[in-house]
């Protein structure tokens, strides 16, 4: 790497309209038949083969569906499943912290980015009612 350039692509979008009806149904037919294979737990899935084949679950790293737009965001253009070291957001948590460069290696995202998804998602649980100073607990 050079001057803290990183190595990989950046993430690419598809959005919903560049796909055909019929890239669209093969799509639902493939999560239909695959549905049953998939854990539905974390308890299910803890012990489970890795990297995790399984990128329609909502945990893993591979790729994000824009609930709203139906658009599929490729985080690692670069690289297949089978090549990622981490696919499971759940298999590093359980790691306990790591720092903002480490979590944005893992994410292919800048240790900058990273920040400013921890503050905007601090911001988004102090505001819930139920909300204590996650601030002091997180810096402690």
């Amino acid at each position: 790497m050079m001057d803290g350039k990183r190595d990989r692509q950046r993430s690419r979008t598809i959005p919903m309209r560049r796909l055909t009806r019929a890239e669209i149904q093969e799509g639902k037919d493939l999560a239909a038949e695959l549905e049953y294979l998939r854990p539905q737990t974390r308890a299910e899935c803890v012990n489970g083969i890795r990297p995790c084949p399984y990128v329609s679950c909502k945990q893993h790293l591979y790729l994000d569906v824009n609930p709203v737009t139906g658009s599929i965001k490729v985080n690692f253009p670069d690289l297949e499943v089978w090549e990622m070291e981490d696919t499971c957001a759940l298999d590093i948590a359980d790691r306990g912290g790591i720092t903002l460069e480490e979590v944005g290696s893992i994410m292919n995202l800048t240790r900058e980015r990273i920040r400013q998804v921890e503050v905007s998602g601090l911001e988004k649980l102090q505001a819930q009612d139920f909300a204590v100073d996650l601030e002091t607990v997180f810096r402690s």
